[in-house]
This record gives C-alpha cells, sequence and structure tokens, in this order.
C-alpha cells in the first residue's frame, strides 16, 4: 500500500494525490499536521527516504527563520523541531514498501511508483 504525507492547503500534495489515485493503488492518507509524526516515526521516515534530518526541513517557513535558522543543531534537534512544528516536514512524502519520495515532482513519483 501507498502512503502520502498530505497537506490538503498545498498544490503540490494535491496534485501529488490526484497523481496517486490515477494508479489505482491501494493508498493511505497521513495526515500529518494534524495527526503529528512522533519522533520515531520521522527517523524512519528519515531512514526511508535517505535523507539527513535537515533536508526534510521547509527552511523557508517562518518558523524555521524565527526558531532555528543559522543555530547549530544536532540531527535529533532538527526532528525534535519538526515533530513540535509538523508545517516544517516538506511534503508531500509518498512511501511504497520501504522506500520513500518526496512527490514534487511527478516524473520521479512516476518512476518510483513503477
Amino acid at each position: 500500500m501507498i502512503q502520502i504525507y498530505h497537506n490538503p492547503r498545498c498544490g503540490k500534495s494535491r496534485n501529488c494525490l490526484a497523481f496517486i489515485e490515477q494508479t489505482n493503488e491501494e493508498y493511505e492518507i497521513i495526515p500529518y499536521l494534524t495527526e503529528n509524526p512522533d519522533f520515531d516515526a520521522l527517523k524512519v521516515l528519515l531512514e526511508k527516504l535517505n535523507l539527513q534530518p535537515v533536508e526534510l526541513v521547509r527552511v523557508k517557513e517562518k518558523i524555521w527563520i524565527e526558531n532555528y535558522k543559522g543555530k547549530e543543531l544536532t540531527n535529533d534537534q532538527i526532528i525534535q523541531a519538526m515533530v513540535d512544528n509538523p508545517i516544517l516536514i516538506e511534503r508531500p512524502i509518498v512511501i511504497k514498501n520501504e522506500k520513500a519520495i518526496i512527490g514534487r515532482d511527478l516524473d520521479k513519483l512516476a518512476s518510483f511508483l513503477d
């Protein structure tokens, strides 16, 4: 089953979800802004994405700029920032089996889902 970390207010996330709906595969929407992932879930997600924590952060978000930008943070502190402020998590994230991808580029998403 495909899972998507989805923000319905985000155009890229809506486009990604529409693309997934066309695949006729089973999927689950994870409304990560209202059902915040915990620290361990984000660590697992980062492993599936093969990313460092800072690579998953939306660094242009006001919360990041005002509270974290320019500070020397450990990976655990960056993960905790995303747990505390899920709006900082890049979206959409698509998970299939033991791999994940940030689904902003639909061509890459298509290759990932094949």
